[in-house]
């Protein structure tokens, strides 16, 4: 029972995850599985210094190496146009702060995440070993190439805005699978897009306009 005068923590912190999820829902984040994952992952902890206030609002937010952390309904709506199944093996290019990896690992087998920066991928690896989450793989890498010794995947998720979908990562999708990717210019608007490989070639759905930093090829010296 609480002490008369002290404030109720829990109660402010299940509020706000209340309302976290409810501005998930009224932007289109329905999937039951999706936002049971995007409930256990703590966004607070991939956001730190002066925008660590802000990490329950739906809004992207800066982070280091020029970075952002993606709007958790952006998120939402990606990882739920993925359709991921528990067996999937998932790659996703450009792990940022490692908020996408961590809900992706709650809903497949394995996640590969690949990011230019180094420091990033440092940091992001550090809170999955806090966070207990075995399942993903963070390495520092070209992302437009994807990872093709360890191809081909389920499902592909890109966090970065390429001209096209990238020709490597569509050729490691497997038959089945489904790609998420943002796709436009980055001074423009730009669409994301579900591509879904045939055995015939490739479907390609049009989901919603987004704003994302864009795909950049070789390694970051941080």
């Amino acid at each position: 029972m609480m002490e008369h005068g002290q404030p109720d923590e829990e109660e402010t912190a299940a509020e706000r995850k209340m309302r976290f999820l409810f501005a998930l829902r009224s932007r289109g984040v329905t999937d039951a599985r999706v936002l049971t994952a995007m409930e256990r992952v703590d966004r607070g902890q991939f956001v730190r210094g002066l925008f660590a206030e802000r990490a329950y609002e739906d809004m992207p937010l800066p982070i280091a190496c020029g970075q952002t952390i993606s709007q958790p309904s952006v998120v939402g709506l990606m990882t739920q146009a993925l359709n991921i199944q528990p067996r999937d093996t998932v790659l996703e290019v450009g792990t940022g702060s490692g908020y996408q990896a961590a809900i992706l690992s709650h809903l497949c087998r394995r996640v590969y995440t690949v990011d230019r920066h180094r420091r990033l991928v440092r940091e992001a690896q550090e809170l999955f070993r806090e966070m207990g989450l075995v399942n993903i793989v963070a390495m520092s890498a070209d992302g437009s190439f994807g990872l093709p010794d360890t191809a081909p995947f389920d499902r592909i998720i890109v966090t970065a805005a390429a001209e096209d979908p990238p020709g490597p990562l569509l050729a490691q999708l497997k038959i089945g699978g489904i790609m998420v990717v943002p796709v436009g210019q980055s001074d423009t608007v730009q669409h994301l897009i579900k591509v879904t490989r045939l055995a015939s070639g490739y479907d390609y759905e049009e989901l919603r306009p987004v704003r994302f930093v864009p795909l950049v090829e070789g390694i970051s010296s941080e």
